[in-house]
């Protein structure tokens, strides 16, 4: 009862690249690189155990960027011509590559990092994989035509991800989705279609990510014209409670979606975001286990699972230890309080 876990991304340590920096350069190569990728990913999970959090991340730290990530060992994609594109409907600009040819992994993307990181822990282990709609709002396209036949061909490709992932030992993979909230009508057309071919064959918890963004300033600013309430996952809620995901997960901490919208889940387990990771005052544990709270008005307590609103990789080390720790201590809170020990 409350378990925790996290959205995603961690820091990345100096060592590893430049710290408070959204998808900087590594600063290491080849084989130094590896080494510091794992370096790095123990330290995350060793903070992360410590601060008593139940299902562990490798923190995002052997990518750069959380799409690209996967889209850096995938064929038919031109890097060479980067293209300005509009990401989250013109939210903001971004040089992307170009689709230019049919899809293709070329090997295993994520498999070392995540045989590293099983090796190393005994605790519950989880993977982000960015969503089929989300890399299609990240990328320029010059092959297939259309969005969701695009969609298709890399949920296919995520789904070979996925089960080899699953097999070296993942207890849940979860696409991050934060291009629902800005094509929210296509959701059900033709977003948790290509979810389900995503997460075809799993037998793993499955769970999907969806937000208003990271703390970048253009997501602050975005945010202050959408009103005094954010009710706008209203509108794909009821789809995603009908779909074949296990786990939804979104943000609650000081975030203007109403607690009620959690009522439309009723079928599915919630991640309930309970850090802030838009602002670098750290939590008290107090106010996680009132955020937490709040959200056991629609959501029964055996299908919460405590969260962070996003990932974290913006944020000084020293913040995000921070958080780590009131996560676990506000969760640990509240199941006392339920007598859960």
């Amino acid at each position: 009862m409350i378990t925790t876990t996290i959205a995603g991304s961690l820091p990345k340590p100096s060592w590893l690249a430049e710290p408070e920096k959204l998808w900087a350069p590594w600063r290491l190569e080849g084989d130094a690189l590896t080494r510091g990728q794992q370096d790095a990913a123990l330290v995350w999970l060793k903070i992360q155990e410590d601060a008593g959090i139940d299902i562990l991340s490798d923190g995002e730290q052997f990518r750069k960027h959380f799409v690209h990530g996967f889209l850096e060992e995938v064929e038919g994609i031109d890097w060479q011509h980067m293209t300005t594109m509009g990401i989250r409907d013109n939210r903001y600009d971004a040089q992307v590559p170009t689709v230019t040819a049919a899809v293709r992994r070329k090997k295993s993307v994520h498999g070392a990092g995540v045989k590293f990181c099983r090796e190393n822990t005994d605790k519950g282990f989880k993977f982000t994989l960015p969503g089929p709609m989300t890399i299609c709002d990240t990328i320029a396209d010059a092959h297939y035509g259309s969005r969701p036949e695009m969609a298709m061909a890399f949920a296919a490709l995520l789904n070979e991800e996925a089960l080899e992932l699953e097999a070296l030992g993942v207890d849940v993979i979860q696409f991050d989705e934060p291009a629902f909230n800005a094509f929210m009508d296509q959701v059900p057309i033709w977003g948790v279609e290509a979810l389900h071919r995503a997460t075809q064959g799993l037998t793993c918890k499955t769970a999907v990510h969806i937000c208003y963004g990271y703390g970048i300033q253009q997501n602050i600013d975005w945010k202050e014209g959408l009103g005094d309430e954010w009710r706008q996952y209203e509108e794909f809620f009821p789809a995603l409670n009908d779909s074949r995901i296990d786990q939804v997960s979104l943000e609650c901490a000081d975030s203007r979606v109403p607690m009620s919208v959690l009522g439309l889940l009723k079928d599915k387990e919630v991640l309930v975001g309970a850090i802030n990771v838009a602002s670098e005052v750290i939590e008290t544990p107090e106010k996680v286990a009132a955020t937490l709270r709040a959200a056991m008005e629609f959501v029964d307590p055996e299908r919460i699972i405590a969260c962070t609103n996003c990932g974290m990789a913006p944020l000084p080390r020293a913040v995000a230890e921070g958080k780590l720790k009131a996560l676990g201590a506000g969760a640990a809170l509240l199941r006392k309080e339920l007598g859960g020990g």
